[in-house]
C-alpha cells in the first residue's frame, strides 16, 4: 500500500508535463537558468570569510645572489571580502602577487608573517587580511658565482684513462651558479662523451656540456676532436707458474723470473696492480731436448692496454725430492 500511495503521487506530480510541446521545456528552462542566475548574483555579493592562498613575488639582487631552493610561490592566509573578489582570486583574474623584499638574502633562513603581511595587504585590493596561517617561510640563498675552467675527457667507467686524447673548442667554459656548487667542480671540468658517438668527416663530435642543477654555462656544447695517446712502457720481473707438471720432483727454473713489458697510460701507472700478472709455463709444451719451455702470459692487470713477454724460454731442470 505504501508503494502503491507514492505512485499515485508521483503520477499526480509529473503526470502534468507529459505530452508537452518543445515550447513549454524552453520556456521550463529560461525560467531555471535566470533563477540561477540570479542566486548567483546574491551569493556572489555576500561578504564571506574563508581561507584561500595568495601569491608570493621575490624581491632580491638577482644580480649577486640565487636561490638554492624553490621559494615559495603562495602562502596561505585568512581573508574576508565579497564573492566577486573571491571569485577573481580563484580563476587568478587580474591578482597583484604580494612583493616580498629581502635586502640580505644570505643571512636570511626564514620570513616571518609580520614580514609578509605589509606586502599582503599592499596586493589585496578589496580583500581584508584577517591573519597568515603560516608562522614561518623558509628560503635558501647563496652568493652567484661565476668560474671559468678547463676542460678534460671524463674516464671509463671503470676509472681507467681513455685510449685518445682530445682537443676542446672553446678549450673553457664558464659555470654560473651557487658559490658553493660552483666552487665544487673539478678542474679540469670532465666532459662525458656519448657511449656511441657519431663520427665526421674531420673526426670530431659535439658533446653536451651539461652541469649541476642551478648551474649555467655560457655555452650548450663543445666540439671535441680525438686523437690516440701514446703509451708507456712498464716492466717488470714475474716468477713463472707451473702447470701440469708432475709431482714428486724438485723443479729448477733457468732464469728464476722472466721479463714482462705491460703498456699503460700515465695516469693508469700508479693504480696498476703488478700482482695481478700470472705467467704461466705448461708442461705440455715441455722440449725433452734443450728441457725449455714457452712461457705463456696468461693474465695482465685491467688497466694495462697491452703487455708480451721478453723472455722467449725459461729451461726447467729436474730432480727427484
Amino acid at each position: 500500500m505504501p508503494l502503491a500511495r507514492a505512485s499515485r503521487l508521483t503520477h499526480r506530480i509529473f503526470g502534468r508535463f507529459y505530452g508537452q510541446q518543445r515550447t513549454y521545456w524552453r520556456a521550463i528552462a529560461a525560467c531555471f537558468l535566470a533563477a540561477s542566475t540570479f542566486w548567483l548574483l546574491n551569493a556572489l555579493n555576500k561578504v564571506y570569510t574563508t581561507p584561500i592562498t595568495y601569491p608570493l613575488q621575490w624581491r632580491y639582487d638577482a644580480t649577486r645572489y640565487i636561490p638554492v631552493a624553490p621559494l615559495p610561490r603562495e602562502v596561505a592566509v585568512n581573508v574576508t571580502g565579497r564573492g566577486w573578489k573571491l571569485l577573481r582570486r580563484s580563476l587568478l583574474l587580474d591578482v597583484r602577487p604580494a612583493e616580498v623584499w629581502l635586502p640580505r638574502p644570505l643571512s636570511t633562513r626564514f620570513v616571518t608573517s609580520p614580514a609578509l603581511q605589509p606586502g599582503l595587504q599592499a596586493a589585496m585590493e578589496g580583500l581584508q587580511l584577517n591573519y597568515i596561517l603560516t608562522d614561518t617561510v623558509p628560503v635558501r640563498f647563496d652568493r652567484l658565482v661565476t668560474r671559468r675552467l678547463p676542460l678534460g675527457l671524463s674516464p671509463a667507467a671503470d676509472g681507467s684513462a681513455l685510449p685518445y686524447a682530445a682537443r676542446f673548442v672553446p678549450a673553457t667554459v664558464a659555470f654560473r651558479g651557487p658559490a658553493g656548487v660552483v666552487n665544487a667542480l673539478a678542474s679540469p671540468y670532465p666532459v662525458h662523451l656519448p657511449v656511441a658517438a657519431p663520427g665526421s668527416t674531420n673526426g670530431s663530435i659535439n658533446v653536451p656540456i651539461g652541469g649541476p642543477d642551478l648551474v649555467g654555462t655560457d655555452v650548450q656544447a663543445v666540439n671535441v676532436r680525438l686523437r690516440p695517446r701514446p703509451l708507456i712502457n712498464v716492466p717488470m720481473q714475474v716468477v713463472p707458474e707451473l702447470r701440469d707438471f708432475p709431482p714428486g720432483r724438485e723443479y729448477r727454473l733457468q732464469p728464476a723470473t722472466v721479463r714482462v713489458n705491460l703498456q699503460c697510460f700515465p695516469e693508469d701507472t700508479a693504480r696498476l696492480d703488478r700482482q695481478q700478472v700470472r705467467v704461466v709455463l705448461h708442461y705440455g709444451q715441455f722440449g725433452s731436448s734443450d728441457s725449455s719451455v714457452r712461457p705463456v702470459l696468461a693474465r695482465k692487470p685491467a688497466l694495462a692496454r697491452g703487455g708480451w713477454l721478453l723472455t722467449p724460454t725459461v729451461r726447467v731442470l729436474t730432480g727427484r725430492q
